[in-house]
C-alpha cells in the first residue's frame, strides 16, 4: 500500500515519539507498503528549522538524506495536478502545507498518515 506522511508523522517517527499510533507505526515498519513524504514537508521543516521552532542534533539536509535511506520513504513531488485542487479546496483548513498533503492525498489517492482530524472532513482517507 501507498501511504503519505504528515509532516508531523514523519518527525514523531523519526525521532521516536510516542504521540505515533501503534498503527502509524506498523504501518510504517511495514516494508510491503511504500511511504511517501512530500516534498512540501520538507519546506515546512526547513521554514520550522530556521525559526527555531524546531531542533534537530544534525544540520537538515544531513538529516533527511539519512532518514529517507535509512527508512526506504519516497519523495513525492508536487505536480501542477496537486496544485490545480488546492485552488478549488474548501477552506476548512488553511495551512498551506497541509493543503497541498491534502491535495497529494487526493491526486494520488493514497491515505494520509496523520493525527490532523480536519482532515477528515475532505475526501481523503486518514489513518491514525
Amino acid at each position: 500500500m501507498r501511504l503519505l506522511l504528515d509532516t508531523h508523522t514523519f518527525i514523531w517517527y523519526v525521532t521516536d515519539n510516542s504521540r505515533l499510533s501503534n498503527q502509524v507505526v506498523d504501518l510504517i515498519n511495514d516494508e510491503n507498503n511504500e511511504i511517501l513524504l512530500s516534498i512540501a514537508s520538507l519546506w515546512e521543516i526547513a521554514i520550522k528549522q530556521n525559526l527555531g521552532k524546531l531542533s534537530f542534533n544534525q544540520p537538515f539536509e544531513i538529516l533527511i538524506t539519512q532518514q529517507l535511506n535509512l527508512n526506504d520513504f519516497r519523495l513525492l513531488d508536487i505536480k501542477i495536478s496537486d496544485v490545480t485542487v488546492v485552488a478549488t479546496l474548501p477552506l476548512h483548513h488553511r495551512d498551506p502545507f497541509d493543503r497541498i498533503l491534502i491535495a497529494q492525498s487526493i491526486v494520488e489517492n493514497i491515505p494520509l498518515l496523520s493525527a490532523d482530524k480536519i482532515f477528515d472532513v475532505y475526501p481523503i482517507r486518514r489513518i491514525w
